[in-house]
């Protein structure tokens, strides 16, 4: 049970004590690239560890299940993790995570049946609203997002991603926006769709909604939703530069009214102006590498702690 109780305990740390370290972290807007990705360490992390909880419970709870797990194990590694005379505690364990995980299917299968039909809800409505360009015409713009053009004053530009991505652009924006400013604003939400951040999205809102008393996945939910904008930011920035997506993106949101008094929702555009404005340096290549060696750690911990029972009865 040793492996269980370590796990239990390590996501719990993982869980409670590593997401306020990373939201205190300077280096965050710097690299938001590099964030996300310690976040999806973290989360998976979290994830692995209540996975191979529910694991070795079930196999203490089960004896034939135990027997499966351990079946062409030498000799004395199915001893070493003491399941055997753990009956009570790993069904306690295994139905309080086999609940979680229950959730966790649960709250992933309504977040992406909600997007898939959110897309098909909009791109209906551009079917109707928007003339799309010939399928000839379009291949030869080399793209793989068609663009299509709304007619209104308001100063939009939205992508609709999935296996038929679009870029959508009004006409109130292509007025507005000089045509550098119009690129800078197409690469942005261009790097939405290649990035695949709708992915990222959908798991972290269902991760939040399936456990909403969870303070980790509510965190990376909001960091989810902030740090994929700063990233899209970045890749226009280094197409366009720095003061032609600030540029645009206030132009964007001026009539918004965001740069005063705005909801909560809107009241990160400012930010992202000053950040590009800004232009603080990238970190450098070792820090970007140290900081990658040690998120990958978190995920690679779980799994060393669930074997090293295993491990240590053979050395």
């Amino acid at each position: 049970m040793t492996a269980l109780i370590g796990l239990l305990l390590l996501g719990l740390l993982l869980s409670t004590v590593v997401p306020r370290l990373l939201a205190r972290a300077r280096w965050v807007e710097r690299e938001p690239v590099l964030a996300l990705l310690v976040w999806q360490c973290l989360v998976v992390a979290v994830l692995l560890c209540c996975a191979l909880g529910l694991l070795l419970a079930a196999s203490a709870a089960l004896p034939e299940l135990r027997a499966l797990v351990f079946r062409g194990a030498p000799y004395g590694v199915e001893a070493a993790y003491g399941l055997q005379d753990a009956e009570g505690w790993g069904r306690l364990s295994a139905a309080v995570l086999a609940a979680g995980a229950v959730q966790t299917v649960l709250a992933l299968t309504r977040e992406v049946r909600a997007a898939k039909a959110t897309r098909a809800r909009r791109r209906a409505q551009l079917a109707s609203r928007a003339p799309e360009l010939p399928e000839s015409i379009d291949a030869a713009r080399g793209r793989r997002e068609r663009l299509v053009v709304l007619e209104s004053v308001r100063p939009e530009a939205w992508s609709l991603p999935g296996p038929d991505s679009r870029l959508v652009v009004t006409t109130g924006a292509m007025r507005q926006l000089t045509d550098r400013e119009l690129a800078a604003v197409l690469s942005h939400e261009r790097g939405h769709v290649r990035a695949r951040h709708h992915w990222l999205q959908q798991f972290a809102r269902a991760l939040a909604s399936g456990f909403p008393g969870v303070g980790v996945f509510r965190e990376f939910r909001d960091q989810v939703e902030e740090l994929v904008e700063l990233a899209a930011d970045d890749r226009a920035a280094r197409r366009h530069g720095r003061h032609t997506t600030a540029l645009a993106l206030a132009e964007m949101n001026l009539d918004r009214g965001v740069f005063g008094s705005c909801p909560p929702g809107l009241a990160q555009s400012p930010k992202r102006v000053d950040r590009l404005l800004a232009g603080r340096p990238r970190l450098t290549v070792p820090h970007r590498l140290r900081l990658t060696v040690v998120a990958l750690c978190a995920p690679a911990a779980a799994v060393l702690l669930a074997v090293a029972p295993g491990l240590g009865s053979l050395l």
